[in-house]
């Protein structure tokens, strides 16, 4: 393995800091600060979150506004969809270990197709051909093997995550195609631009934001997360308490450019 692919998963999960309630298919406002029960190390978690907040606002957001400037959205996509092409790899992989051949045997199917006819993964001719599954990696691998959560937790630089989900980020490196590129050059100039892409992709959703940004993004991640987790299944909605107030005109306002 080599040993600088940790970065790119570093800056991968700095990106995901903005990934908040547009896909968790709701969104809300945090109107109080208030703890709960899965985040116990919350003052830890909010020293770390502002540390990757100052990176992310002085580094990571200026270098993916330029690009999102420079590069045509066609450009921008099919980007995107290389490196989500390579992401297969890491789904068929998981799929199997979850006992879950069917999605296993579609992301193979999605990988074989968009590398060949869509030249290397740039086009995704796959969900064209209505051929999509669920993507997987080992933090869910451990859930289906009855691993708990665990605490929330802030990494540095990776981001939003729990105990059981850290614990599954090396085996995720090593299923990383671009972790065995040899060619230092070759290897960082993708790993940095898959995290710029990345980042780019999420500028529109900050606008979603209301209210506390720490409770905000950790809430809707918890969210998102768990609606992976268990398949399409909400679990506990953690917006489904009056302290939170987002109706369809702030959805609309947040959108209205």
């Amino acid at each position: 393995m080599n040993s600088h692919a940790p970065m790119r998963q570093a800056g991968r999960g700095l990106a995901a800091l903005c990934a908040l309630a547009l896909l968790t298919g709701c969104a809300s406002t945090a109107t109080s600060e208030r703890s709960r029960p899965e985040d116990p190390w919350e003052g830890f978690n909010r020293q770390v979150f502002a540390f990757n907040e100052t990176l992310d606002r002085y580094a990571l957001k200026p270098a993916a506004q330029g690009y999102r400037f420079v590069t045509p959205d066609p450009v921008e996509t099919g980007i995107g969809n290389f490196f989500s092409n390579l992401g297969e790899i890491r789904t068929t992989l998981n799929s199997l270990l979850q006992g879950k051949g069917s999605n296993a045997g579609i992301a193979t199917g999605r990988f074989l197709i968009n590398s060949t006819v869509g030249v290397l993964g740039f086009f995704d001719v796959a969900s064209h051909m209505e051929l999509t599954g669920r993507e997987e990696d080992f933090g869910q691998t451990l859930a289906t093997w009855g691993v708990g959560e665990g605490p929330y937790v802030v990494l540095p630089l990776l981001g939003p995550s729990t105990v059981r989900d850290t614990a599954g980020l090396p085996v995720d490196m090593y299923t990383d195609p671009l972790t065995y590129v040899e060619e230092d050059k070759v290897r960082y100039s993708l790993f940095a631009l898959d995290v710029i892409d990345t980042r780019a992709g999420l500028l529109d959703q900050e606008r979603l934001i209301r209210g506390d940004r720490y409770s905000f993004i950790r809430d809707s991640w918890l969210q998102r997360r768990r609606f992976e987790v268990n398949d399409g299944e909400l679990g506990e909605d953690p917006f489904a308490n009056d302290e939170f107030d987002f109706d369809d005109a702030d959805f609309d306002d947040a959108f209205a450019e």
